[in-house]
């Protein structure tokens, strides 16, 4: 009551406190009656007078405290009657004009899907170099090295800095000085998830799973220096193997016959162009995530568009459509009629 405004009392008792106020001559015994003429059964008679009846179709029960129904049932057979009163209007209504978010919806579905097509056949694209360039490894493994194939000549007083530590390098060792540089510091970071990759064809994950913090290696598996590192061991007979081009772009079917401790050139090309076709998977893959839960939020606003709560809900009504209707209406009802009058004097007609 204090946080209406009156008090914390109840009515008896207010009563009977303005009632010594004004009869203070009163007697005890007086009291007493009056104190007893104010049961407990006249306080429960009263909340049932302002208690209204069931709202439920057909019942005539009283309502419980603070509900406008006598049980669950009451209100849930009023809100089938009202569904089944309101909802088959509301269904002509959706069905009688055409709706413009649906078919905005429809086309960014297409795109969707088409999208969805190019980065699968991307995908498959990207596999198919992945086996070509492993073709091409065992092709260059049976590969002898070719004494007159001279090694690059790189003049050894030039110097130039180390984009990861900045330290004053000679460029003849600074591919490989770069290289070890990026792995060192790379080593130093982690990369962890607690979900494995599950991915159709090779996985470019390294996935190498760490018992102590309980996550698996998100690197890639070809540049995790960690847990994949490359062979120091590199045998005399072995080639680098590097196919040759010309004009930067077109192969001439030759590959590198120089010996791949040598090679300044095309030092680590086969890890390096690995590295590079499983970073535009990870790039396509996300992309297909991010289509995938886009068609998810289209399909779900096409799904409650037209449910039956947002039908409920919501009238549309449209006007032109509705007066040509009933124009049309009007005008079947006049031919009738004017059918019905000429059928009528033919029959007199016959009758005379």
């Amino acid at each position: 009551m204090r946080r209406f405004g009156g008090s914390d009392l109840c009515e008896n008792k207010t009563c009977l406190n303005v009632n010594k106020q004004e009869n203070r001559p009163l007697s005890k015994s007086t009291k007493r009656k009056r104190k007893d003429s104010s049961s407990d059964g006249d306080h429960v008679s009263l909340p049932l007078l302002n208690r209204d009846h069931c709202y439920g179709p057909g019942c005539t029960q009283i309502a419980r405290f603070s509900s406008k129904y006598c049980s669950d049932k009451c209100g849930m057979s009023l809100a089938n009657a009202r569904i089944f009163h309101v909802l088959p209007p509301r269904l002509q209504e959706w069905a009688l004009s055409p709706c413009v978010a649906e078919e905005t919806n429809k086309k960014n579905l297409e795109v969707v899907r088409k999208e969805q097509l190019e980065v699968r056949d991307i995908l498959k694209e990207l596999d198919k170099r992945h086996k070509e360039l492993d073709k091409l490894l065992e092709k260059a493994k049976l590969l002898s090295v070719d004494v007159n194939q001279e090694v690059q000549d790189i003049d050894e007083e030039m110097s130039m800095h180390c984009v990861t530590c900045g330290h004053e390098i000679h460029t003849r060792t600074a591919v490989k000085h770069m290289e070890k540089c990026f792995n060192k510091y790379e080593s130093q970071s982690s990369f962890g998830s607690i979900y494995k990759t599950r991915i159709d064809g090779n996985n470019m994950f390294c996935d190498f799973y760490n018992s102590s913090q309980g996550t698996y290696c998100k690197r890639l598996r070809v540049l995790c220096p960690e847990h994949f590192k490359d062979s120091t061991v590199i045998s005399d007979t072995e080639v680098c193997g590097c196919p040759l081009v010309s004009n930067v772009f077109n192969l001439t079917g030759e590959f590198c016959r120089v010996p791949k401790k040598t090679c300044i050139k095309h030092y680590c090309w086969d890890k390096l162009r690995r590295a590079e076709i499983d970073m535009e998977r990870v790039r396509q893959w996300l992309k297909l995530d991010e289509l995938v839960e886009k068609e998810r939020q289209i399909r779900y606003r096409m799904s409650s568009r037209a449910g039956v709560l947002a039908l409920m809900l919501h009238s549309t009504y449209d006007h032109e459509l509705m007066e040509r209707l009933t124009a049309e209406a009007k005008n079947s009802q006049h031919q009738r009629e004017n059918n019905s009058c000429v059928s009528s004097k033919t029959t007199n007609i016959s009758d005379e």
